[in-house]
């Protein structure tokens, strides 16, 4: 049975593929969805005047509006390209640099891998969150930027990760035995040890997909990731602070501005999160009898 067929035939798993082929379907139908107003500016949420209280669903806007009557329909919208683009981009870069700094350090040993590991040591040291937003700071307000700040400080775990298996793995018979027959340093690495050490980084990966989007969501929330009007789900949660509990009779009246846009990030969050545990169930040699 192949991992594509378990993955299919696992009720964790099943509910985990089919939210995120949901998110797929919605970003690459967004131009339908949500047509934009301004074709060269799609992620720029159009908005309907500049009134500070927000508006209840209605059907010129299907969610509403948040404070300064941003559209929240069109937002949810694009704003899963957003996470989608943030999430992958920001965990591949990390994952690539992770594992060609892990790999460098387990098969060189010696001097070389107590360097890489002590510069590792000194990464990790950092909060990410503070590290992430200390730098996107300084390097200016954009998305471009915060993926930047993300992938500086999002790559140390997958460098540790892929080096405890390389040192692991380096010392079986099968390497031993490529030794002997004369290959080379980079052909045992991607021929023999790569192959048997990459799945537990791939369902790591999977697992932090989720989580890079949360952090994006949070320095937007915060003021330091998209600018203003960009549609991105975090920014859309920080036009809800003021309106989270409203005065008077009806403490929830403006329940949509919040609702909407946490919903899918927990429900974005939650896919990665079940598709990862599942791989993780599959491919680990230790849970595969209890599949």
């Amino acid at each position: 049975m192949t991992t594509l067929k378990k993955l299919l035939t696992n009720p964790i798993s099943l509910v985990g593929t089919l939210l995120l082929i949901g998110f797929i379907l919605v970003a690459a139908l967004a131009p339908i969805l949500a047509p934009p107003p301004r074709p060269a500016e799609p992620y720029r949420i159009p908005r309907s005047g500049f009134k500070i209280e927000p508006k209840p669903p209605s059907e010129d806007h299907p969610f509403g509006t948040t404070e300064g009557q941003y559209d929240i329909y069109y937002a949810m919208i694009w704003g899963t390209r957003t996470a989608l683009r943030i999430g992958l981009v920001v965990t591949g870069i990390s994952v690539v640099v992770g594992i060609t700094i892990g790999s460098l350090a387990a098969m060189s040993g010696g001097w070389m891998d107590e360097i890489l590991m002590r510069v590792v040591d000194i990464f990790m040291a950092f909060p990410f969150i503070v590290a992430a937003m200390v730098l996107a700071t300084l390097l200016g307000k954009g998305l471009d930027k915060v993926m930047i700040a993300m992938v500086a400080f999002g790559w140390m775990g997958y460098a540790r990760l892929i080096r405890g298996d390389i040192l692991a793995v380096r010392e079986k018979e099968f390497v031993t035995a490529a030794r002997a027959i004369g290959a080379n340093r980079l052909r045992i690495l991607f021929r023999h040890i790569l192959p048997n050490c990459i799945f537990p980084v791939l369902v790591q990966a999977t697992m932090q997909i989720g989580s890079m989007v949360i952090w994006a969501s949070t320095l937007s929330f915060l003021g330091v990731g998209a600018p203003e009007g960009y549609a991105d789900w975090g920014q859309v949660i920080s036009f809800s602070r003021n309106w989270i509990v409203a005065s008077g009779g009806n403490p929830f009246r403006y329940w949509y501005t919040l609702i909407y846009p946490a919903g899918a990030l927990v429900l974005f969050v939650l896919s990665w999160n079940l598709v990862g545990d599942a791989l993780r169930d599959i491919l680990d040699p230790k849970l595969r009898g209890r599949m």
